[in-house]
């Protein structure tokens, strides 16, 4: 390791750029979401290509980026959704290692394809850590830990780790998104619940994200046609990929930031292999579920 930290700094803030790992594991039991990144799978491989661990912290950079000054010299790679990324407004490819210097700027524009674009950096991140992690979630309106949500004018201080040779992935290996995606799910806890009638519309159709959907779920503008609950539910537990049904016949497709229990039937939960591409949709895009 270098004895000399490198700042980054947001000179203009995107729509919202968090800090984010693989979660806050162990506290659900407490009603604290499990959290961390929505693409796990991007953010594995952007930390592998400057070397971190995979449970290094990242940049999780929604829809539309920042704009980043780096004060010094350091590795960095760019995975997920593409934002047109540029350094000093030259563009820049994804899945492989970048070299940016001493006063260089970051850019990182609207997204072309996809929702959610990470950022790795390779070095030590010297960031505040909130019980275990170091991934930004909101609560009552503001996001713990402190500094885990970018602004403009944001700083975060990396002592810069020794320089790695430059890796890329594979064109095989990087994914490609569309409008329309077709999960893999299983029964949930109340399947039996639901009619015949209710189980071939939910797999017959495609469902399209509402505009009020976040990090804590998708809310799907469809309804489930003439649903009606017969029973009362007790708040029972749910998981990131918990498929719930609400009153209206809506169904809520649950990502990381969700609450730990919930009071509607889970008619579904999306294999986790799946949740990596659910992540990078955008509302109006489509998804259809299929039963394993």
């Amino acid at each position: 390791m270098n004895d000399h930290s490198v700042k980054i700094r947001v000179e203009k803030a995107g729509l919202l750029t968090l800090v984010q790992d693989l979660g806050r594991i162990g506290h659900q039991s407490f009603g604290l979401s499990l959290g961390g990144a929505l693409d796990r799978r991007a953010m594995r491989m952007a930390n592998w290509l400057v070397g971190q661990s995979e449970d290094a912290p990242v940049l999780e950079i929604t829809l539309q980026g920042p704009v980043i000054r780096f004060d010094g010299n350091l590795q960095v790679a760019i995975t997920g959704a593409d934002l047109n990324p540029q350094i000093d407004g030259k563009a820049v490819a994804r899945y492989q290692t970048l070299e940016v210097q001493q006063g260089q700027t970051l850019q990182l524009g609207m997204a072309q394809a996809g929702c959610r674009a990470y950022v790795a950096i390779r070095g030590k991140w010297q960031l505040s850590n909130w019980l275990g992690s170091y991934s930004g979630i909101q609560i009552a309106g503001k996001y713990w830990p402190e500094g885990s949500r970018l602004e403009a004018g944001s700083e975060i201080s990396v002592t810069p780790g020794l320089p790695i040779d430059l890796r890329k992935v594979e064109t095989k290996k990087i994914p490609h998104y569309s409008h329309q995606l077709t999960v893999r799910v299983l029964p949930g806890p109340e399947f039996g619940w639901f009619s015949e009638a209710a189980i071939r519309y939910f797999t017959t159709r495609a469902f399209t994200i509402g505009p009020n959907s976040n990090r804590m779920g998708y809310r799907l503008r469809e309804s489930i046609p003439d649903f009606q609950l017969e029973q009362e539910l007790i708040s029972s537990g749910i998981v990131p990929g918990t498929v719930q049904v609400l009153p209206s016949g809506s169904p809520v497709v649950l990502l990381a930031d969700a609450q730990t229990s919930g009071g509607y039937p889970r008619m579904a939960n999306v294999v986790q292999a799946d949740l990596d591409y659910l992540a990078q949709l955008v509302p109006g895009d489509r998804i259809r579920f299929v039963f394993l």
